[in-house]
């Protein structure tokens, strides 16, 4: 059944019915933002259950601190940075810390066409998800969230040159996923 808001009920209203646990709020917010943030969570987990386990764990955080919301911001921009936080969070739970010479990390290239340009969307999802769950962590902080090195070590706790290192190695591997498909 779909729930439509009369024009009156504006936003306010909305994270008001949200803030009192009302059901049809919190599933219609769910809906809503269900295909994106699953997007978000897919590009940090290793399988589809593991980001379906990290979708539902960033919504309950949505749910309980959904008094926080200042109204006015972008909604849809303050779920989204929970979603990554809860992603982190799940990768400092998880995370085994395993660092390699950098020496070796830069020396990682290839001569081969560009990959990526070559496959579809969901090829290169499925690639980003076959990454060591550093590599993934630190590539989408990196390359799809726009972070610098500084803020991922701090997020991560790791240093500067590990996320570095890890970032290159990641963009090896990932070549080398890719190239093997075509």
């Amino acid at each position: 059944m779909d729930i439509l808001l009369p024009i009156e009920f504006r936003e306010e209203g909305f994270i008001t019915a949200c803030k009192r646990q009302e059901r049809w709020a919190q599933q219609k917010l769910y809906e809503e933002y269900y295909g994106k943030m699953m997007n978000v969570c897919l590009r940090y987990a290793g399988s589809e259950n593991d980001a379906l386990d990290l979708l539902h764990e960033g919504f309950i955080k949505v749910f309980k601190n959904i008094g926080k919301y200042q109204a006015g911001t972008s909604l849809s921009a303050w779920i989204r940075r929970i979603m990554i936080n809860t992603c982190i969070d799940a990768y400092r739970k998880n995370a085994r810390r395993r660092t390699e010479d950098i020496d070796k990390a830069y020396q990682v290239s290839s001569s081969a066409a560009d990959a990526i340009s070559q496959c579809s969307e969901r090829e290169i999802l499925e690639a980003i998800q076959k990454l060591s769950v550093v590599y993934r962590t630190v590539f989408n902080l990196y390359v799809i969230e726009g972070y610098s090195h500084n803020e991922i070590a701090q997020q991560l706790n790791i240093t500067e040159s590990t996320s570095r290192s890890n970032l290159v190695k990641a963009r090896g591997k990932l070549r080398q996923l890719l190239v093997a498909r075509r």
